[in-house]
């Protein structure tokens, strides 16, 4: 019969990469996890990891075993910490992704006081600028900005945000200042690459775009934004990015008399998966915590 506690030591010697280290990790014996290990092997009557004097691996059917094991345990711990949860406290894992920017200057922060209110839970927040396939990739959640167009996601509103093109004041007085989509077109444009090339913008209710020629492509708002910023070019940014700059004098907003696409933040889960209370908690927190409106647009509002 398999346990448990042979998975998570065999789950413990695949990402420690050796008994000596899972058993550390573990807070166990090494001798007991090499017995666990062997326990599991003869359960499922497969050879789970090669051993060598040198090194230790996984074998064909270890690798294949190995996220299966995952998500026993991942399920096993979600299934403790529902129970906890139904007795009226919020505890165990909960693992989010969000991209790098937001997480860095706005996301971080609201955490903090997430976890002070709910010390039981134990956050794994990974940032990271590609859209991760937040089921496969064993999230529970992905913070997103921007329209959700994957039917296998429930998307929860946190926050919307505007998108502004901006410029330094030294790059409008070297180039000049656009006002017009053509205008655009000739721009030095600063573009986030993991997006389309273009500018979309809503014109008399359609939609139209901007084609600009890229002086810098990347995959970071915060690294757009400081180029924008040392005068490289144009860049259309959320205010989230840029609220600071705005208002400090070292970004202007560039008015060409269109509405660019907007930046409404969600947070998304699975759609074949009810959403855990501590999903919930965590979207009425970052609610509170960000404002209606956010305070990154309330910085913009006309004083």
């Amino acid at each position: 019969m398999m346990k448990f506690d042979g998975l998570a030591a065999f789950v413990a010697v695949a990402e420690a990469g050796s008994i000596s280290a899972a058993a550390r990790r573990l807070g166990l014996a090494k001798s007991v996890v090499s017995e666990r290990l062997a326990e599991l092997e003869r359960s499922v009557t497969a050879r789970l990891v090669q051993r060598t004097t040198r090194k230790l691996s996984l074998t064909p059917d270890g690798t294949v075993f190995l996220e299966r094991a995952r998500t026993i345990l991942r399920e096993m711990e979600e299934a403790t910490a529902e129970m906890t949860e139904r007795r009226g406290s919020l505890t165990g894992p909960l693992r989010i992704a969000a991209p790098t920017g937001f997480g860095t200057l706005h996301l971080s922060a609201a955490l903090h006081g997430f976890l002070a209110a709910h010390p039981a839970i134990r956050i794994d927040l990974e940032l990271d600028d590609r859209f991760v396939d937040v089921a496969a990739d064993g999230f529970d959640a992905a913070i997103r900005h921007g329209p959700i167009h994957d039917g296998r996601l429930v998307a929860r509103h946190l926050a919307s945000s505007r998108r502004l093109l901006v410029a330094s004041p030294a790059y409008l007085e070297r180039m000049g200042t656009p006002v017009s989509l053509d205008d655009l077109e000739a721009a030095s444009a600063i573009l986030y690459s993991n997006r389309d090339s273009d500018w979309r913008f809503r014109d008399a209710g359609r939609d139209v775009v901007a084609r600009p020629k890229p002086c810098l492509r990347v995959n970071n708002g915060i690294v757009m934004r400081d180029a924008a910023v040392a005068g490289l070019g144009i860049a259309l940014l959320p205010t989230f990015f840029i609220h600071q700059q705005l208002a400090a004098g070292a970004l202007r907003a560039i008015d060409i008399g269109l509405e660019a696409e907007g930046a409404t933040l969600h947070l998304a889960y699975p759609a074949n998966r009810s959403p855990s209370a501590k999903i919930v908690a965590l979207t009425l927190w970052l609610r509170h915590a960000f404002g209606a409106p956010p305070y990154w647009e309330a910085a913009l509002a006309p004083q």
